[in-house]
């Protein structure tokens, strides 16, 4: 019975935790801060009641961005390395990634998380559990007060199927 309990009180908290809008402030020199922001979650592949780690699948970062006017800018778009063993997931983004081609000062608006790519020919239809289609909303971040100063902001879990399903919880494109 408790691991029932702690199997679905993990996710739900993941899910209530990502409710807050990933930020990179300036600093009044007009430079960004020099924080990289990293975030992590896990990958499943759901075969009807089982989920299991997948090894190898990748998740995608994509940030709004703003320029020194506050007008939008294009997105950054960052890929995860490929999940390990027990389909955890890192993706990182540095203040040198979101600097524009003439190295103007950018603002990161929003950031959101996606399912990306599936290694399983058998688990490759991603899902929206925890908008792993439409974009898991970074929101807390744990700060890592390392020599990098990193914002962890923890999402998902994500989770492919062996099939592709008709989620009601996503418009047709309206």
């Amino acid at each position: 019975m408790a691991l029932q309990c702690s199997f679905f009180f993990i996710p739900c908290m993941l899910l209530i935790s990502s409710l807050v809008t990933a930020r990179a402030d300036t600093t009044t020199d007009g430079e960004l801060l020099s924080s990289m922001i990293g975030v992590q979650g896990l990958i499943y592949c759901k075969q009807g009641s089982k989920l299991t780690p997948l090894q190898g699948a990748v998740a995608r970062v994509t940030c709004e961005t703003a320029d020194e006017y506050g007008y939008e800018g294009e997105d950054v778009t960052v890929l995860s390395q490929a999940t390990d063993a027990k389909g955890y997931f890192l993706a990182t983004l540095s203040p040198s990634e979101v600097k524009g081609l003439k190295k103007k000062v950018i603002k990161i608006k929003e950031c959101r998380a996606f399912l990306e790519l599936s290694p399983a020919d058998t688990c490759s239809y991603p899902t929206e559990i925890n908008r792993g289609i439409s974009g898991a909303i970074l929101q807390t971040y744990r700060l890592l007060e390392n020599k990098l100063k990193m914002k962890l902001f923890t999402v998902g879990p994500f989770v492919f199927s062996p099939e592709e399903t008709q989620d009601k919880s996503i418009p047709d494109g309206y």
